[in-house]
């Protein structure tokens, strides 16, 4: 893998406390020492070898761009090693729409074939038989753990679902840009790709799969003045009257055999004008691998607003790609996740 950026820095930061791991190698085109990228992990004495002097391991971690990917992915599959690819490069099951959205020819097609989508909740056990894992997108697996007990029990109408997620800027990536650049970010809220993002073709794909059918989502995207974290806010319409508790109640039974996913239905607070404590907040997942779903009910607008938090190199990244980890090595699930959020984060 390259642990000289976000996701890197953060798959190694967990693996370090991982007691069935020993890290065999880390990669870095551009050299250097790790305290140079992570000033956390100033003082381990573990040095970045270039991609090229890479040797046999049982399982790497891809947190490069795709074309980097696809010069590297055979010669790790012939050096018998699992892959849990946290890029976007197996992602997509439709050859058409992965060449249009990334402007690129995919060379490696009978791979994202055989390739597993690692949201562990929905594909436990093809990830468990997997030699390439294709983790989701940080977005996606939010809207998809927040969306999926809805369409699973077919409750709400699959065309007209409307997502607006919330990141923190670590989702831009390590390299400079002046829309993340602090002075720039710091005092607002930056939207981008707000039509056709990539991350719209995962949540379709999945749901569609579980609902049978073609799923529409509308999706965009801001950033906003944190550093890590995502909130994904999904606006649905069932298709008869509702509670609020009759829902939490799909979700709970839903998740009831999925530790990562917390359903967050603290009651209303009666005789306020501001409810906040029914809702999921970001900070209280950061650094973490779980995802918190929280939810609400507007009767007169039949309208169910459901809120989806993780972290974005968490829950999001990561850590489910540690947890995908476990569960194609036979290991407890949560081994080395079970970590709690800081608070205040």
């Amino acid at each position: 893998m390259s642990a000289t950026g976000y996701m890197g820095g953060e798959v190694l930061r967990v693996l370090l406390d991982h007691p069935e791991v020993e890290i065999a190698w880390l990669t870095g085109r551009s050299g250097g020492q790790l305290a140079d990228y992570h000033p956390n992990l100033f003082g381990l004495d573990l040095p970045l070898i270039h991609p090229s002097k890479v040797v046999p391991c049982d399982v790497v971690f891809l947190t490069v761009p795709t074309r980097p990917t696809l010069d590297v992915i055979d010669t790790l599959l012939e050096q018998g090693a699992r892959v849990i690819d946290l890029g976007s490069t197996f992602r997509l099951k439709d050859q058409a729409d992965w060449e249009r959205i990334y402007d690129l020819k995919h060379t490696h097609w009978h791979l994202v074939e055989e390739a597993v989508y690692g949201i562990t909740e929905l594909h436990s056990r093809e990830v468990t038989n997997a030699r390439i894992v294709a983790n989701p997108g940080c977005f996606s697996s939010a809207a998809i753990l927040g969306l999926a007990p809805l369409v699973n029990a077919k409750l709400i109408h699959l065309e007209h679902i409307i997502v607006d997620a919330l990141s923190g800027t670590t989702g831009a990536g390590a390299e400079l840009s002046k829309p993340t650049h602090h002075p720039e970010i710091g005092n607002n809220v930056v939207p981008y790709n707000v039509v056709d993002h990539r991350h719209t073709y995962e949540v379709e794909q999945e749901l569609g799969l579980i609902a049978g059918q073609a799923v529409q989502i509308h999706f965009s995207p801001v950033y906003i003045p944190i550093t890590r974290g995502i909130l994904d806010i999904c606006h649905t319409f069932p298709k008869e009257k509702v509670t609020r508790e009759d829902v939490l109640d799909i979700y709970r039974e839903y998740y009831r055999n999925h530790e990562f996913v917390v359903v967050y239905d603290q009651q209303r607070e009666e005789g306020t004008s501001w409810q906040y404590r029914p809702y999921p907040w970001v900070s209280a997942i950061n650094g973490t691998n779980y995802c918190h779903i929280g939810l609400d009910y507007d009767e007169r607008r039949n309208r169910l607003v459901v809120y989806s938090a993780l972290d974005n190199v968490g829950k999001g990244g990561a850590q489910v790609g540690i947890e995908n980890m476990n569960l194609m090595f036979g290991l407890d699930r949560g081994q080395g996740l079970r970590r709690k959020g800081l608070h205040p984060g």
